[in-house]
């Protein structure tokens, strides 16, 4: 049935398109209405979400020849839709604040906004893909025109080849599903069973988990955000990302029925569990900002995989309460990483253009000259290290709840992988943590690095109202998590036939009805409470003529009045803190290109072996037979140099591969 609320999104839809032609003749103007369309856009999904979520359907004159293209919102399309508005509301923010005198860059930023809402609201096959692939295009356009260099042009080339291949697998998985009509009505009607089914699933795990940023399909996600502006970086990462995970919940939880067998959530439970483990590690060796927050996607992307797959296998086995709780964290996390890393974002992006730099180790000192951007960020990366009670927080917790609950379930062989998806969760949000340390006290406190970083100014007004905005949305998803449980209701009664409502209140969250569970709110007092008492008795400690030092000093002495920026060498850097994790886990195991992956001098180890991953664009995805034939040289060649440590970190991954074995022998 046709209802407001759909009419109202889709006249916001073709208001972005009309904002996109717009743009050739004032971008600036065009920018202000695709805030204005965003900020109505996400308070009509919430407004459609409080209300109950009812399904709204409609059918365009428009489309393939001789069928009208359909349009529907549901629960799931509505959550998803509200974040999609929310981090674009942000963006164009930003973008009003130095990126307001581009035509090309304001008409493909709007425009790559209702490719994303298109494929958010299309109820049959050709809308799906006409949206997905108007958001690819779209965001390609954005990167070859924010730069001329011709790095970005070949940044701009992979991720276009990435897109291509999730073009390829994307549209015969609908293919498949569409044996008895394009619209998304009768593919329920109709699921795919047998080989069909597994093919269906593997085609949308390539298409939907390139654009994701699953590993390793992910190649193309430092690179493209390299070359990207700030706000055009937080829409990719904290929206157009969710919108691949959209296609993939809706097509593997909707289109392909509930009757499906446990072993679905087994590929999205490891590849979910290896992306979160991969981009944790990651994130704490880059050394450019946007690289880490990148590969920081990356880690939160595989965490939502873990939920999406443990709430396959839950469903299968009629588990509607773990499978809720599974669907729910995933939701609830994705909700969260939609707000507090665009925000991270554009900060970053502030950052490069008032100090120059987007490099770690040239920054430092920037809580001094732009101090609300520095608030921002300290918000953003409690988040990103999954502090209580941030938006981070809550969801890591709410998935960690369900795979704690996940191996009553099923033989050895998948309490074994969710075992292992558990402990490699907790070592991806220790890495997180590290890594949101790392980014802050060398790029935001300690001392200016660079003249352009201590003489950097505060971002202009729009950004920081675009940062307010999001950083407020992410305490609020912090300290209520429950309340927005509640909200994405209608979500996984439509997936599950159940959800969380007898478990979500207004201040806990509890894994089990009436049990023990998460408070937010009286977390964050508790802690607020202990932060004053602390302050206050420092300062009643401190006594007349006591000498102060800097808050995050590092040791260093205080710079002479020759050298008012200091000694660089004097204080810590990026590569301090990535230096220890690469001697430890082999900087060749993390594809980041840094001096540390070269042997120190006397090292007998042979070269080749810290250059065999030496380019995060170049993978084993587009080269596998050289790149297998060198890992294997490499290591026939260096086994006789490992060391004791090394020794046992092979001991150690032969014994979890002889478990791996027997638990598959046994299911035999």
């Amino acid at each position: 049935m046709t209802g407001g609320f759909l009419m109202i999104a889709t006249s916001l839809t073709g208001a972005l398109a009309v904002a996109a032609a717009a743009a050739l003749w004032r971008p600036r103007g065009a920018l202000q209405g695709v805030l204005a369309v965003c900020l109505a856009g996400a308070l009509t999904a919430f407004l459609y979400l409080a209300g109950g979520a009812a399904p709204e359907a409609l059918a365009l004159p428009l489309g393939a020849p001789g069928m009208p293209m359909g349009l529907a919102l549901d629960g799931l399309s509505g959550v998803f839709l509200l974040l999609l508005m929310l981090a674009a509301a942000a963006a164009a923010a930003a973008m009003l604040d130095h990126h307001d005198h581009d035509p090309a860059l304001a008409g493909f930023f709007a425009l790559f906004i209702a490719g994303m809402a298109l494929c958010l609201l299309g109820a049959d096959a050709f809308a799906l893909v006409l949206g997905f692939e108007v958001m690819s295009l779209a965001s390609f356009a954005l990167l070859l025109t924010s730069h001329r260099d011709p790095v970005v042009r070949g940044a701009a080339l992979l991720y276009l080849g990435v897109a291509l291949i999730g073009a390829v697998c994307l549209v015969p998985a609908l293919g498949l599903l569409s044996g008895h009509g394009w619209s998304f009505a009768a593919m329920r009607a109709h699921p795919p069973a047998g080989w069909r089914a597994a093919l269906v699933l593997a085609l949308v795990l390539i298409g939907a988990g390139a654009k994701a940023g699953f590993a390793p399909l992910h190649v193309w996600l430092p690179p493209a955000h390299a070359a990207a502006p700030g706000p055009v970086s937080a829409l990719m990462s904290g929206a157009m990302t969710k919108v691949a995970l959209y296609v993939l919940i809706r097509v593997v939880f909707d289109l392909c029925g509930p009757a499906q067998p446990m072993w679905w959530g087994m590929p999205l439970l490891a590849v979910g569990a290896a992306g979160a483990v991969l981009g944790g590690l990651r994130a704490g060796q880059e050394g450019d900002l946007k690289a880490v927050l990148a590969c920081s996607t990356i880690e939160h992307v595989g965490f939502i995989a873990i939920g999406l797959g443990l709430a396959l296998a839950a469903r299968a086995v009629d588990l509607p309460a773990l499978a809720a709780l599974a669907l729910g964290g995933a939701l609830l996390h994705a909700l969260a990483h939609g707000t507090f890393k665009p925000l991270l974002f554009i900060a970053a992006g502030a950052v490069q253009h008032s100090a120059g730099s987007r490099q770690l180790d040239r920054l430092g000192g920037l809580i001094h000259g732009m101090p609300r951007t520095t608030m921002a960020v300290l918000l953003g990366a409690a988040c990103l290290a999954g502090l209580p009670p941030s938006a981070g927080f809550a969801g890591e917790w709410t998935l960690l709840q369900a795979l704690i609950a996940a191996p009553r379930i099923g033989g050895i062989f998948w309490q074994t992988l969710v075992c292992a998806a558990a402990a490699l969760m907790a070592l991806a949000a220790a890495l997180a943590g590290m890594a949101a340390v790392r980014l802050v006290g060398a790029g935001f406190l300690g001392r200016p690095r660079s003249p352009r970083g201590a003489a950097a100014e505060e971002a202009g007004a729009p950004a920081l109202a675009g940062m307010a905005g999001l950083a407020a949305m992410s305490v609020l998803i912090g300290l209520f998590p429950g309340a927005v449980l509640r909200l994405v209701g209608p979500a996984e009664r439509l997936l599950l036939r159940a959800d969380l409502v007898d478990r979500a209140g207004a201040v806990l969250v509890a894994p089990q009805a009436g049990g023990p569970g998460y408070a937010a709110l009286g977390i964050a007092i508790l802690l607020g409470l202990a932060l004053a008492l602390v302050l206050a008795v420092t300062r009643r400690r401190m006594v007349a003529g006591q000498r102060r030092g800097p808050a995050w000093g590092c040791g260093f002495a205080p710079a002479p009045a020759w050298l008012p920026f200091g000694d660089p060498l004097t204080q810590y850097g990026a590569a301090s803190f990535a230096q220890p994790l690469a001697r430890t886990l082999g900087a060749t195991l993390l594809g980041a290109r840094t001096s540390l992956d070269m042997p120190e001098p006397g090292d007998p180890r042979p070269a080749r072996l810290a250059t065999i991953w030496h380019d995060p664009a170049d993978t084993w995805l587009f080269r596998p037979v050289s790149r297998l034939r060198a890992a294997v040289s490499a290591l026939a060649d260096g086994m006789q140099f490992l060391t004791i440590r090394r020794t046992l970190t092979v001991m150690f991954l032969v014994l979890v591969v002889f478990l791996t074995v027997i638990a598959v022998l046994g299911q035999l």
